[in-house]
């Protein structure tokens, strides 16, 4: 097939077959950027319900600049890699203090905001400002990988540069944008990791599927190393108060909310001792017997969580504050901090909801 016939067939499919999203009726680069950010790392299905609520929320760029970081945190809850959360705010501050509100509209000025890669730019810029510049995702890896019979390791850093000399060839210059959405959503809805190549409409031409290499392409041999952390925390609480400390930076979950924690493969015992020592907590417990054990995978780490519940009397439990970084807060409070899924799904499980 040659390369014009395969640009007209790909759009004519998008035209015909893509999914009706609220981002895709709109040119307004602020829903389409929050889009974007949503959705790395993310399904659609997973960040429409999102998006819809940050639109909500903050209906232009301007309230979103002036939102706290615990607000934007909060909306954020369940979606995890918050730093995207926090990268969104800065470069929505930027954007709306240093730039007066106007949005950026080249390739290079969009990859100069906090948070945003190389794909996320080539989206903004092409389905926003008409810039023919073509977007490698995940999904546009393997359509392409697949098609083209590009054997590189996706992995590897320089890869990128290949497949995008093979889609500059290809890209429509008079509508990249609606191009580029349809690499991605054919490659999203198609050429998925078990890729439906009986409906497939580039069969015949597909290099992949002529040497029955479906499975062989992409080619990736980079695995990311998954270590076990084992999280213990203590939920400390006195008339339905409980205490609480922001995460800091350098780990996961920075600026979220969780419980006072003991980081280690611990049993009980040898956690009370850490408690008796660190907290002078001797003589003070009153330890519930529901202990909650929980497993939470993240793409680089696995966490093992177990949740201890101990009620405190109230001179003891504004001792441990005045000793730590935890602060107090009420149920309600408790319910609107941002929190890890982790901790919520503790929550509800004991009827904190």
């Amino acid at each position: 097939m040659d390369l014009m016939h395969f640009t007209k067939k790909l759009i004519s499919w998008y035209t015909e077959r893509k999914r009706e999203l609220p981002w895709r009726k709109i040119k307004d680069p602020y829903p389409i950027w929050l889009s974007e950010i949503i959705l790395q790392q993310t399904r659609v299905e997973q960040g429409l319900p999102y998006w819809e609520q940050f639109i909500k929320e903050f209906p232009s760029i301007h309230d979103l600049a002036n939102a706290t970081e615990d607000k934007v945190l909060r909306l954020w809850q369940g979606l995890g890699y918050y730093s995207r959360a926090r990268n969104l705010l800065f470069a929505a501050k930027y954007i709306s203090k240093e730039l007066e509100g106007k949005f950026p509209k080249t390739y290079k000025e969009i990859l100069a905001l906090k948070g945003v890669g190389p794909y996320t730019a080539a989206a903004i810029a092409s389905i926003c400002f008409n810039e023919a510049t073509p977007v490698v995702d995940g999904n546009v890896f393997r359509f392409s990988s697949r098609y083209f019979g590009i054997k590189k390791d996706i992995s590897a850093s320089k890869t990128r540069n290949i497949f995008e000399k093979y889609l500059q060839k290809v890209i429509d210059r008079n509508q990249p944008g609606v191009f580029n959405q349809a690499m991605m959503e054919f490659g999203a809805t198609i050429c998925s990791p078990q890729p439906k190549c009986v409906e497939c409409i580039f069969r015949e031409s597909c290099y992949a599927f002529s040497k029955s290499m479906q499975k062989e392409l992409p080619v990736k041999t980079k695995k990311v190393k998954v270590s076990t952390r084992h999280l213990n925390y203590v939920a400390f609480s006195s008339d339905n108060h409980f205490l609480l400390k922001q995460r800091g930076p350098k780990d996961i979950w920075q600026g979220l909310y969780d419980f006072y924690l003991v980081e280690g493969e611990l049993s009980e015992g040898e956690l009370m001792h850490n408690l008796t020592l660190e907290l002078e907590l001797k003589g003070h417990l009153n330890i519930n017997e529901k202990t909650e054990e929980a497993e939470h995978i993240l793409s680089h780490q696995k966490i093992m969580a177990r949740f201890f519940e101990i009620e405190l009397s109230e001179m003891k439990y504004h001792s441990i504050i005045q000793k730590t970084n935890l602060m107090s807060f009420s149920i309600e409070e408790l319910l609107n901090l941002p929190k890890p899924k982790l901790i919520v799904n503790y929550l509800e499980k004991v009827g904190i909801k």
